[in-house]
């Protein structure tokens, strides 16, 4: 089977990488001709993954042309705000049997919608053949092939086991989900708690206050996620409590190096210019904003972290806010139903 890897940062290099591992022909696609050039020359993206060695099997292109004919699955790993139009460009390009697969993890800011919807939107064609691929995978440590476990979500379930049947290998294993909800916004949202544990960290609260904010970040998230459609269990699995763990507390994860950033008091603009990588969870945070006040759920961690970096809130005010809210029960959500005083 013949494969595309749209999209040549850290993540995207990582998969053409184990995807070139177990099949004959992988493209990655990158958009400058210059670095597609280095990438080829090299075998080495050392802006993004340096040290790693992309196999014989991986070709490297900037034609989305060249890197897409006759592949029938194309893996789209692009930052989120740029998934739209990548998805508008390969339209054209895309044959009935393809599948794309989402490995990116955001939303919309504009419209509040996960990739799969975007995707599928703009590509109708393959909207029953759209998958995502999330989980704790940082792309330092997929590189040098240690243990790592993912899961393809997608409607249909000969989809998802497709996605899963070409990621496996001995060092990569693929776990299969039909709720693409859950899967999406967990990867989404668990940037915005990643945030808030890097300022926690930042200001030397300890890890009390860590695995508190994680937990209610948990908490929140999994309430967003029910009242959109989403299954409770996915956030109890590998995109949910899996990847909060990774990001929350990695040295590999851009989020919570945010975090400590803001805490130090930098700014968005600041931080951003910093670093040539996407920090999802700033964009994330604006649209999770959005979709709590929509389908009315209460997401306070969300709300502090919108203000600090939306509206130059202090970072201890905020922590000192969520500590004095107003009493309230730790499963207030399931109380009357499974849960009761006796």
């Amino acid at each position: 089977m013949s494969i595309a890897v749209i999209g040549a940062g850290s993540w995207g290099t990582a998969l053409a990488g184990i995807l070139g591992q177990k099949h004959p022909s992988v493209t990655l696609w990158v958009r400058s001709p210059e670095l597609a050039e280095h990438i080829a020359n090299s075998r080495e993206n050392s802006g993004y993954l340096p040290g790693y060695i992309l196999p014989s099997t991986v070709t490297v292109t900037n034609s989305l042309l060249k890197a897409t004919i006759g592949s029938r699955l194309i893996v789209l790993v692009t930052p989120s705000h740029a998934i739209r139009q990548m998805a508008r460009e390969l339209a054209p390009l895309i044959g009935v049997n393809t599948i794309v697969v989402s490995a990116a993890k955001g939303l919309e800011v504009t419209t509040v919608k996960r990739m799969s919807e975007i995707i599928s939107e703009e590509i109708p064609l393959i909207a029953d053949r759209v998958a995502v691929l999330s989980g704790p995978n940082h792309a330092e440590e997929v590189a040098l092939s240690h243990p790592t476990a993912t899961v393809a979500a997608a409607r249909s379930r000969l989809v998802a086991e497709t996605v899963q049947a070409a990621f496996m290998l001995p060092f990569f294993r693929v776990y299969t989900n039909p709720d693409i909800i859950g899967v999406e916004l967990a990867g989404a949202l668990k940037n915005i708690i990643a945030l808030g544990a890097g300022i926690a960290e930042g200001l030397s609260f300890g890890d009390n206050a860590k695995s508190a904010l994680m937990t209610r970040g948990l908490a929140e998230i999994t309430r967003l996620g029910m009242a959109m459609g989403a299954a409770p269990l996915t956030f109890s699995g590998l995109a949910g409590i899996g990847d909060l763990i990774a990001t929350c507390t990695s040295v590999h994860s851009r989020n919570r190096r945010a975090g400590l950033q803001l805490a130090a008091g930098k700014t968005v603009s600041e931080i951003q210019s910093e670093t040539a990588m996407v920090v999802e969870g700033i964009k994330a945070t604006k649209a999770a904003y959005q979709l709590a006040r929509k389908h009315q759920v209460a997401m306070p961690i969300t709300e502090q972290i919108f203000q600090v970096l939306y509206e130059r809130k202090s970072p201890r005010d905020a922590v000192l806010e969520l500590m004095t809210r107003s009493r309230t029960h730790e499963v207030e959500e399931v109380v009357g139903n499974n849960l009761h005083w006796n």
